[in-house]
């Protein structure tokens, strides 16, 4: 079978070629893109502001209230084994969401990912302490995390696919990248709700009861990007992709089981681009979660130092994703990604060997290096994933990539830094295991072709 989809397409057509004016459905397709990618941004920042109070949360609170133990650093990775807990059912929102979105529509797994995750987010600011319920707290907070996990296995997919899939020739990975900012967003977001409550409560205050506050505030983002994601309209990707489905005489495996039929046809691609984006979760999740736990535990640095430098490293990340992403549609998704893991594998072990200086200065401007350079490498991969795959198979395809590299890169990479610092206790640890993880990403990325070109109707 084939291993790559057609590379060429409207995209590439000679300056001598004649154009046919575009229909007026085209014209309002191109006219809605800029409002359809905000509304992705919108529903990808608050599904990621859910999972950032989470993860905070764990760094902070959650261990001794629903996991008390003598010994803290038991009760850090009862915590953070949770956290990873809603990674292994990340593959199942895949599944689940990624059939959903390749059979009946992005939009409309979209709008129930972010459901799911408002009530699962809202439950665990609910949920009774180990205290008042004794064990049946654990298990209701890790059922909830499991539901979160499958709300996320379908979140990323289809925000990138609505937007890059209404996107004008030329700005694919532009429009992308848009929802890209929304785990950013979502921290930043986490952090202004957060840093203000921990201020007016005390940490004793958070402890007790207002760690509940960000998790109840989630009720109110919900509602609002249900009402954005609810006013798009469709990808006219899909819905050609879904007439011509409908127009076969037989239908095609891929409308049936997308996910086996990726699973036969691209297994290559698959592994790979999982690979490509391994190292970019790894650097986030350690910076945005674990970072944020091991610095006040392990090496006195203030909280909201910490906070602080991860808020700050995450702004500037921001500030470049739109303008790396343009850079790819101009020059190519490739050497992009390559620079910013090629950085980050440079750049890990002075990252987190800044911790051991306890300066907030020099901490900040560590973080702010390396999570830049992650824009570099995750802002194309938002269009280079999916231009791996056909359009039928797109959502599961570019969804298991992304979800995969999520869960193995990050969702496991707390508890991983966990164990390792519990065995060697340096934060140099940290950027070595970081820095592999990088290299791995970077020698996936060059195994794997250009995508620029491809033609994104089939």
């Amino acid at each position: 079978m084939p291993e790559s989809p057609s590379k060429t397409g409207p995209e590439t057509a000679g300056p001598g070629a004649a154009a046919s004016p575009p229909s007026a459905e085209e014209t309002a397709a191109r006219t809605e893109a800029p409002r359809v990618a905000a509304a992705s941004l919108v529903g990808t920042t608050i599904e990621y502001y859910d999972f950032a109070v989470y993860g905070t949360a764990s760094a902070l609170v959650l261990g001794p209230a629903f996991f008390p133990s003598g010994n803290p650093t038991v009760s850090s990775l009862a915590a953070f084994l949770t956290f990873a807990a809603a990674f292994l059912s990340r593959p199942l929102g895949v599944v689940l969401f990624g059939t959903i979105g390749d059979r009946l529509g992005r939009r409309q797994a979209l709008v129930a990912s972010l459901l799911l995750m408002g009530v699962a987010t809202v439950g665990v600011g609910l949920l009774p302490t180990y205290e008042t319920a004794g064990l049946l707290a654990p298990v209701l907070l890790v059922t909830l995390r499991l539901l979160q996990g499958l709300s996320m296995g379908g979140e990323w997919g289809g925000a990138v696919l609505l937007a890059a899939e209404h996107a004008p020739p030329g700005r694919r990975a532009l429009y992308a990248s848009v929802p890209q900012a929304g785990p950013s967003l979502g921290f930043l977001l986490s952090s202004a709700v957060i840093l203000p409550t921990l201020h007016i409560a005390g940490r004793d205050g958070f402890a007790d009861w207002a760690w509940r506050i960000p998790f109840l505030l989630s009720t109110v983002l919900v509602v609002i990007g249900l009402w954005v994601r609810t006013t798009v309209s469709e990808s006219p990707v899909f819905r050609d992709a879904a007439h011509r489905t409908a127009q076969a005489p037989t239908p095609a495996p891929e409308s049936r089981f997308p996910l086996a039929t990726l699973l036969k046809r691209y297994p290559g691609r698959l592994l790979l681009g999982t690979g490509a984006a391994i190292g970019g979760s790894a650097v986030y999740y350690l910076t945005i979660v674990y970072s944020l736990s091991y610095g006040p535990k392990q090496l006195g640095i203030p909280q909201n130092t910490m906070l602080t430098a991860a808020s700050i490293g995450a702004a500037a990340g921001i500030a470049i994703t739109l303008p790396a992403a343009r850079l790819s549609d101009r020059i190519g998704r490739r050497p992009v990604m390559l620079t910013g893991a090629a950085g980050c594998v440079l750049w890990a072990v002075p990252m987190y060997a800044s911790l051991s200086s306890r300066d907030a200065w020099l901490i900040t401007g560590a973080y702010t290096v390396g999570l830049m350079l992650l824009a570099l490498m995750f802002s194309p991969v938002a269009a280079f994933l999916p231009e791996l795959f056909p359009a039928r198979l797109r959502y599961s395809g570019a969804s298991a990539a992304f979800i995969l590299a999520n869960t193995l890169g990050g969702g496991f990479a707390p508890l991983v830094a966990t164990w390792l610092n519990s065995r060697w206790d340096s934060p140099l640890v940290l950027g070595f295991y970081t820095g592999g993880l990088c290299l791995l990403s970077l020698l996936c990325l060059l195994a794997l072709p250009e995508t620029r070109d491809h033609e994104f109707d089939t």
